[in-house]
């Protein structure tokens, strides 16, 4: 064999091995930049909002001061302004209404849960499942009837009633997956140490369902928090929660955008730092709930 022959062998052999260095290296590109777009598609809301929120109306719609120009405060003026409204007791109402739905629908929602898990009650659990899938909007008007043939239009009790509905049956999944996950030899063992049924539920099944539970009251507060619809229609101008709050900077003829958005700022800064320090939390709790042991 020639030297030009022995160079050609090698340069076969090497060939797949360089086009598998390409097709890694374009792959690589190619996550990359599919990354670079979903953050950007993710956090380029975010970064507008929180710019606007420093501009007048005028700077917003002008496109050369999109990312250099005078910042000002007057929109957070604006927002905070006593002759508007008290953001503060917004704020109040807002946490009040996503607390009280989060508390009550987990006292309902985790012993259900267990019953539905251990008891195989698929029907029970498919009733639940129908009103997760049913539109809240198409039951705003029987809620609303209903709450004024009793007198209880404006109050928070139709409020963290309404938000239950939606509160509820998530909670209840989510720790249904938990309860599948744990062994039932757990509470067979401790029964035989002496417990009773409900005495394993609290001292073995609900100790190690924790991050699961975690999962659940930080998902159901943010939705109960940032629910708008429930509000609009059930709540008085004594309970009205910040996202309706915020409703009131769209006029007819005209919006304050710059206010707008440094409202939404105050409704958005509390959630954000919720979902930014608990992530850890949220994540594992909802892989965990995802398999079965």
């Amino acid at each position: 064999m020639t030297v030009l022959d022995t160079r050609a062998v090698v340069a076969g052999a090497s060939a797949p091995r360089i086009r598998r260095r390409r097709r890694s290296r374009w792959l690589r590109t190619g996550r990359f930049v599919g990354l670079a777009l979903i953050v950007l598609a993710f956090l380029g809301p975010i970064v507008w909002m929180l710019l606007a929120s420093f501009k007048l109306n005028v700077q917003i719609y002008d496109p050369s001061q999109a990312f250099i120009f005078e910042p000002t405060l007057e929109n957070y003026g604006t927002v905070f302004d006593p002759r508007r409204g008290n953001y503060l007791v917004y704020i109040w109402n807002s946490f009040y209404v996503a607390l009280m739905a989060t508390v009550l629908s987990l006292v309902l929602a985790v012993p259900a849960a267990y019953a539905m898990s251990r008891y195989m009650m698929n029907k029970s659990a498919l009733v639940v499942l129908l009103a997760r899938i049913i539109p809240g909007v198409s039951l705003l008007v029987p809620w609303y009837f209903i709450f004024a043939q009793l007198r209880m239009t404006g109050g928070f009790a139709p409020l963290i009633l309404s938000h239950m509905f939606v509160s509820l049956p998530l909670i209840l999944y989510i720790m249904m997956s938990f309860f599948d996950q744990l062994p039932e030899e757990l509470e067979e063992s401790a029964q035989v140490d002496g417990l009773t049924a409900i005495g394993a539920f609290f001292k073995i099944t609900l100790p190690l369902s924790v991050p699961g539970i975690a999962t659940a009251t930080i998902l159901s507060f943010i939705f109960s928090w940032n629910n708008f619809m429930f509000a609009l229609v059930l709540a008085g101008q004594s309970t009205k929660t910040l996202p309706v709050a915020i409703f009131d900077f769209i006029g007819y003829a005209s919006i304050d955008w710059g206010a707008l958005m440094a409202a939404s700022v105050v409704v958005t800064t509390p959630i954000m730092l919720i979902a930014l320090f608990t992530q850890r939390y949220i994540v594992s709790g909802l892989t965990a709930g995802a398999t079965k042991g």
